[in-house]
């Protein structure tokens, strides 16, 4: 499933990923450090939720309560909570 996710408080704009499962690929940010965060998708390829929260959720930028890192964190754990949600549903 393709997911989409608006950040907050970040440069970036929107994180775009796939979701197989609890698995995440192809990620992309739109606007933000463009050589950092293809790096971080790089070696965020095929990486659980559990595994990309326990490495980035919290983690800051500047004086900012939040980073691009710790929105990819929120965001992929949103998409798991709302394809369980979806799934819940068309049971």
């Amino acid at each position: 499933m393709r997911y989409e996710y608006k950040t907050e408080n970040t440069c970036s704009r929107f994180i775009r990923f796939d979701i197989e499962g609890n698995v995440i690929r192809d990620i992309s940010f739109e606007g933000g450090c463009n050589g950092n965060l293809k790096a971080i998708s790089k070696l965020l390829e095929g990486a659980t939720v559990e595994q990309i929260e326990e490495k980035l959720l919290g983690l800051t930028c500047g004086s900012r309560p939040t980073s691009c890192s710790d929105q990819l964190a929120k965001a992929v754990r949103a998409a798991l909570e709302a394809a369980k949600a979806q799934k819940g549903a068309a049971q």
